[in-house]
């Protein structure tokens, strides 16, 4: 009897020593695989931009382009915030006859595109005076008295604004739309054409090197006559692309031709600068 119960007493423990080993296994395994909902979630993964075929690339990524190559956004936006421009405009008048301006070109960005403040004093022989666009209208100034400048030195100036290389520069911040036209050869040059219509439907023609992303000329249309500005000279100018010469035709005939002759952007200048009072001063 005694040696029965010594038997069961040693199976019982052989039997509990057994079982931990067993189980340990079993154990080991759930920890290396853990349960399904505790794996981590990949990272979803960002779309890359599309990468550019200058065969046939979409109107935005001309534009980007173009942007990035004349300085990028932020460093136009940051070094171009204000800037003076000093340089001389020789027109043809109808007669053929050649009139040659001085000028220096005052600006400043404002919180919005509509909001610039452009400064512009021009000398036509013993003649001076200012236009100054502030609030989206243009004022004249003469010999320290303000007047209703023509409207020809108006239009002048809001072209130059709607129909310019600033324009597509900015072409998101003022809410203007781009559509690309196609690529072209003219000259032995690729050529990529860019459509830019404004908020107003002013609609201005970029041809755009494919080689260097630089606007080689632009055309657009005003009251049924066709204008085209060729841009030639171009220098770096504190990290930011500047054409030094430009070009006006009207159809065949050449209307324009201004010469920069220097410029400097990120002058302190304070808004009064953009007031008649500080026009007449200048008198």
């Amino acid at each position: 009897m005694l040696r029965r119960l010594l038997v069961c007493a040693l199976s019982a423990l052989f039997f509990a020593a057994a079982v931990p080993h067993a189980a340990a296994p079993a154990a080991a395994q759930e920890k290396k695989e853990p349960k399904a909902e505790e794996k981590p979630k990949k990272k979803e993964e960002q779309p890359k931009p599309a990468r550019l075929d200058k065969d046939n690339p979409t109107a935005d990524q001309v534009a980007e382009t173009v942007v990035l190559v004349y300085g990028s956004r932020a460093g136009l936006a940051q070094i171009r915030r204000t800037g003076v421009e000093r340089g001389r405009i020789t027109r043809t008048g109808q007669d053929g006859s050649p009139e040659e301006i001085t000028y220096e070109r005052t600006f400043k960005r404002g919180e919005t595109y509509e909001k610039d403040k452009i400064r512009f004093d021009q000398s036509l022989a013993s003649l001076k005076y200012s236009l100054i666009l502030s609030d989206g209208h243009v004022t004249g100034i003469l010999r320290g008295t303000p007047f209703t400048p023509k409207q020809e030195d108006v239009t002048s100036l809001m072209t130059d604004r709607a129909h310019g290389i600033e324009a597509l520069l900015r072409y998101k911040e003022s809410g203007a739309t781009v559509k690309y036209n196609g690529k072209e050869s003219q000259k032995g040059l690729d050529l990529w054409v860019l459509e830019l219509a404004d908020k107003e439907q002013h609609s201005t023609r970029y041809y755009v090197s494919a080689k260097t992303g630089r606007i080689l000329w632009l055309e657009y249309e005003e009251e049924g006559t066709k204008y085209r500005r060729t841009f030639h000279d171009y220098r770096v100018v504190q990290g930011t692309l500047v054409p030094y010469r430009s070009v006006l035709y009207a159809g065949d005939r050449q209307v324009e031709e201004s010469q920069v002759l220097t410029v400097t952007f990120g002058v302190k200048t304070d808004d009064s600068v953009f007031t008649a009072e500080s026009a007449s001063a200048q008198e």
